[in-house]
């Protein structure tokens, strides 16, 4: 790790400042960090030194919804089964090298999405006291989810029927973001969402105003119509994953501003690699279907104005942290998205909806970039190499070349 000077000028001949593009025909462009911000940003004139020079530049990437203590590298399904066994120091380290995937990758933000044992918590307390880390992280600890339901392994348990306002009331301070289990998981041979809602959108929309009093956002695992309905009638803050969407429920969404986070990767994985679970051709049918309609939609819900943020559920099987958030950014353009707006979804958009700093490449707004050595405007592949330096504060960091 090497430190910088206390000004740092970086030179970049394209860069994307998380909303717009300024391409290599516009002429070089120098982007000047003092004290941890960005203090000027002007065309490359000649009258500065710079300590970096590179092809592309642009806003560290965010990751939106992840799970920090699973390995989404290991395919094995028993030895996945056994990770949910092991001890606190071997979750822990599994945690850190996922941080450390998710660093070489180029993102510089992530909100996990809930895991029993704490995991997420200590790995953002971590981050937080580390001046050298160039991660950040926000945790919800433990979502909620009623008794005998799906989210064991990541939410704590409100019985049914009772008002969650009490539980959400003494967990709300110690969460950045509440996480709720609204709906089951797919059932890929069925091609179909698992059992009921939850909870009722009277009963989300009490979660909802409890955590907004307490200034937190809310986020709900939520797919079919049934549960994204409630969803949006709660006025949840934003969707994750969101399968079987249609255009009214997109509509309410682009009126009121509701995000959505549609996780295409372990869907994609499941379809690509079915030898893996055993699925049948129908099975793979259904996977193909789904991941159809999911493309349609994302497109449609671009075309609408929903808040699209980019999140892979990394951690999940054939999800590795890091690289599956860039293959999300794929998915997208496959759904119809430009990459102006798929790198808008993974970097500026998310911020400003989680009401975090700003690090658009803006004077004024906090370092967090990363390098590249080509643009992802000229060649999307650019991203799966991985950045060349990470300017986070005061600290160009150089990143040692993808193996």
């Amino acid at each position: 790790m090497t430190a910088a000077s206390p000004r740092t000028v970086v030179r970049a001949a394209s860069l994307f400042d998380g909303e717009r593009h300024r391409p290599a025909s516009a002429g070089p462009t120098d982007v000047v960090v003092e004290a941890g911000r960005v203090v000027a940003v002007g065309p490359a004139d000649g009258s500065l030194t710079p300590d970096l020079d590179v092809a592309f530049l642009m806003p560290g990437l965010v990751e939106a919804h992840a799970h920090v203590f699973l390995d989404g590298g290991e395919l094995d399904f028993a030895k996945r089964n056994e990770c949910l066994k092991a001890d606190t120091d071997t979750m822990v380290a599994t945690a850190r090298a996922n941080v450390a995937r998710t660093a070489a990758a180029g993102v510089t933000l992530a909100r996990d999405a809930g895991d029993r044992w704490g995991i997420n918590d200590r790995i953002r307390d971590e981050l937080a006291a580390d001046p050298t880390a160039l991660v950040r992280f926000r945790s919800p600890g433990l979502g909620v989810k009623r008794p005998k339901r799906y989210g064991g392994f990541m939410a704590r348990d409100i019985g049914e029927g009772v008002d969650p306002s009490t539980t959400i009331e003494a967990m709300v301070e110690a969460v950045d973001d509440v996480k709720v289990i609204l709906t089951g998981i797919i059932d890929f041979d069925a091609g179909g969402v698992k059992g009921a809602p939850q909870f009722s959108a009277e009963e989300l929309a009490t979660i909802v105003a409890v955590a907004h009093r307490a200034g937190k956002k809310t986020f709900a695992h939520c797919s079919g119509l049934d549960g994204l309905e409630v969803a949006v009638e709660a006025g949840i803050d934003s969707i994750e994953h969101g399968f079987f969407m249609n255009r009214a429920v997109l509509e309410t969404m682009a009126d009121r501003g509701i995000a959505w986070v549609p996780t295409f990767s372990p869907v994609h994985f499941q379809w690509a690699r079915p030898e893996l679970a055993g699925w049948s051709a129908a099975t793979i049918g259904n996977l193909r279907r789904i991941l159809d309609g999911h493309l349609e939609h994302v497109g449609l819900a671009d075309r609408l104005g929903v808040n699209l943020v980019a999140g892979s559920d990394a951690g999940s099987p054939g999800v590795p942290h890091g690289a599956g958030l860039v293959d999300e950014i794929f998915h997208f353009l496959d759904a119809g998205l430009s990459i102006t707006a798929a790198l808008h979804a993974a970097t500026a958009r998310p911020r400003r909806l989680w009401g975090c700093a700003a690090a658009t490449i803006t004077a004024g707004s906090a370092a967090e970039l990363v390098a590249f050595a080509a643009s992802p405007f000229d060649d999307p592949a650019a991203l799966r190499h991985g950045p060349v330096a990470t300017i986070r504060g005061d600290r160009l960091v150089p990143h040692p070349p993808a193996a």
